[in-house]
C-alpha cells in the first residue's frame, strides 16, 4: 500500500504552515487584493508586509521547497510539495510568501537547467529570493492548445535571433523582469523540432504589451494577461534557452511537478468551500428548521467530502508515483489528476454558492473567485480535452485485442473452459464422493 506518512518534523511544519496561512497569510488576500496583486513586485506597500513573512518561512525551512538545496530550496519529493501546497490553495498570496508562486517556480527550473551564469546572477538568483517576477509567454490568439499553428518566428541574423509574432495570456508580463518565450526557428521541421526557447528582459526594444486582459469580473485596467506583440525583438545568441528546436524539452521541465500543485492548490480551495458548507449548514435557519437538517444540504455535504478525499487520494498516489521514480505512472497520476481538478472545483463551489444563496454570489464571500478557478484550472497546462486523450492513450497502449469473436469475459467461452478444468471433479462417482 502507498505511504503517504510524514516524519514528525514534518508534520510540525505543517501545521505551523496552516496557523501561519490564516493568521498571517490570508489578511495579505484582503488588503492587497487587486488582481494578479501577489505578483506585483514592483508595490512596495505590499511588499514591505511581504518580507517578513518570507523570512519566517526561510527560516521554518520552508523556502521554495520545490527547488534543490543549492538553490536555496529543500529539494522536498512531490508528496511533500503537495501536502504543503494542499495548505496554500485557498490564498492568493501564500505560493508567493513561501516562494513556490506560479509562472516563476517553473522559469525558475528552466533558468537553473538552461541558464547561462550570467543569466542565473542577473535572473535567477533575484528570482529565487522572490525580489522579481517572470513571465511564460507561449499561447497563441489563433491556436491557444495547438503548437502546429503557432506563427511567432525567431530567425537568426548574425549573433542575435528577431523575435516577431503575437502571444496571448502570457500572465505577470506586465511586471516581470523577463519573458520567456516560444518561438518557431524551423518551420519546416516536425513539430516537436519546430520550436525554441528564449529569454527576453524586460525593456527590450520591440516588448510591446497591446493589452492587460483581466478574468471575469476584473477591471480592464487590473488584468494580470498579457497580449504581446513582439515586434522585432532582438536578443542575443546566448539568450536561447536549451538547444535550438529543443523548445519542448525544455517545457518539461517546469510542467509535471507543477500541474500537481495546481492539482493540490485546486484541493485547498475547493476544501474551504466545503468547510464554509459545513458553517452554513449549522448557522442558517430556513423553513423552520437548521440548513443542515434538510436532506439535500446533508447530501451536498456528504458527498462533498468522499469527493475530497478521493481527490486527495489522486493527487497524493500521483505525487508518490513520481517521487518512486515511475515516469508512465507519474504520467498517468498527473493526467487524472489534472482531469479531475476543474470538475471537483466546479461542482463543490457549485453546491457551496447554492448553500450561500445571494451571498454566494456577491463580492463579499470568495466563492465567484473560486468559480472563475474552476473554469481556470480546465484550461492552464492544456485543456481538460486534450490530458483526457493523452490519458486514454496511455491506458490503452499495452491493451492486447481479444482473439475471435467475443470479449474475453464472454461467459459461455469461460464456462466452457471452466467445465473443463474443473471435469474431473464433475465427474466423481457416487462412492467417491461417499
Amino acid at each position: 500500500m502507498w505511504d503517504f506518512s510524514t516524519e514528525p518534523e514534518f508534520q510540525a511544519k505543517l501545521d505551523w504552515m496552516k496557523q501561519f496561512v490564516i493568521n498571517e497569510v490570508e489578511p495579505l488576500d484582503l488588503v492587497f487584493d487587486q488582481p494578479g496583486h501577489h505578483h506585483n513586485v514592483t508595490d512596495k506597500r505590499a511588499m514591505a508586509a511581504v518580507r517578513p513573512l518570507q523570512q519566517q518561512v526561510k527560516e521554518k525551512g520552508l523556502w521554495a521547497c520545490h527547488l534543490t538545496p543549492d538553490l536555496g530550496g529543500q529539494g522536498y519529493g512531490q508528496v511533500k510539495l503537495a501536502l504543503m501546497n494542499e495548505i496554500l490553495g485557498g490564498t492568493n498570496w501564500g505560493p508567493r510568501v513561501f516562494g513556490c508562486q506560479a509562472p516563476d517556480s517553473g522559469n525558475a527550473e528552466i533558468l537553473a537547467h538552461f541558464g547561462s551564469e550570467d543569466q542565473k546572477a542577473k535572473y535567477l538568483r533575484p528570482l529565487l529570493q522572490g525580489d522579481i517576477t517572470s513571465c511564460y509567454s507561449m499561447t497563441e490568439p489563433q491556436g491557444g492548445s495547438d503548437p502546429r499553428v503557432f506563427e511567432t518566428t525567431a530567425i537568426r541574423d548574425g549573433n542575435d535571433w528577431l523575435i516577431n509574432g503575437y502571444k496571448w495570456y502570457s500572465s505577470q508580463a506586465r511586471w516581470a523582469s523577463f519573458t520567456i518565450v516560444m518561438a518557431v526557428t524551423d518551420p519546416t521541421a516536425p513539430v516537436s523540432d519546430r520550436f525554441s526557447m528564449f529569454l527576453v528582459p524586460q525593456g527590450t526594444p520591440g516588448f510591446n504589451i497591446v493589452r492587460n486582459t483581466g478574468l471575469v469580473g476584473e477591471s480592464p485596467e487590473d488584468g494580470a494577461h498579457a497580449f504581446i506583440h513582439y515586434d522585432n525583438v532582438r536578443v542575443p545568441a546566448e539568450n536561447m534557452l536549451g538547444e535550438e528546436g529543443r523548445a519542448f524539452e525544455v517545457s518539461q521541465v517546469r510542467l509535471g511537478g507543477g500541474r500537481i500543485h495546481h492539482a493540490m492548490r485546486t484541493l485547498g480551495a475547493a476544501t474551504k468551500a466545503y468547510e464554509m458548507m459545513k458553517e452554513r449548514a449549522v448557522s442558517r435557519h430556513t423553513q423552520g428548521t437548521l440548513l443542515g437538517h434538510k436532506q439535500s444540504t446533508m447530501q451536498y455535504i456528504a458527498n462533498t467530502y468522499v469527493e475530497l478525499l478521493q481527490f486527495r487520494l489522486l493527487i497524493l498516489h500521483a505525487a508518490w508515483t513520481i517521487d518512486q521514480g515511475d515516469k508512465e505512472g507519474g504520467q498517468i497520476g498527473i493526467g487524472s489528476a489534472k482531469i479531475m481538478s476543474p470538475k471537483i472545483l466546479r461542482d463543490i463551489i457549485g453546491r457551496a454558492i447554492q448553500l450561500h444563496g445571494s451571498l454566494g454570489i456577491s463580492n463579499e464571500l470568495p466563492l465567484g473567485q473560486y468559480w472563475i478557478k474552476a473554469a481556470a484550472q480546465g484550461l492552464v497546462d492544456g485543456p481538460t480535452e486534450i490530458h483526457e486523450v493523452k490519458l486514454a492513450k496511455r491506458l490503452l497502449k499495452n491493451v492486447r485485442p481479444v482473439d475471435g469473436l467475443f470479449p474475453s469475459e464472454h461467459i459461455p467461452g469461460r464456462k466452457a473452459a471452466a467445465v473443463e478444468k474443473l471435469r474431473r471433479f464433475l465427474e466423481l462417482s457416487e462412492e467417491e464422493l461417499a
